[in-house]
């Protein structure tokens, strides 16, 4: 796990720098106490999800096979 330290404000982006395409963009919008508020640019086919719905889809997926 990489783990990195950014601000409001601040972003990280994954992607490959060779292909001038960024993959996903997520920038720190707010951080109130414990709460961080983040922003996720990403082309609208590529779905995001929070990681408990992720888990919820892939069960979900694996139940039906």
């Amino acid at each position: 796990m990489l783990v990195l330290s950014r601000k409001s404000g601040q972003s990280v982006v994954v992607g490959e720098p060779g292909e001038l395409q960024r993959l996903l963009k997520v920038t720190v919008l707010a951080i109130k106490g414990a709460t961080v508020n983040l922003g996720f640019e990403v082309d609208a086919d590529i779905p995001v999800h929070r990681s408990e719905v992720w888990e919820r889809i892939i069960d979900d997926s694996r139940a039906r096979s």
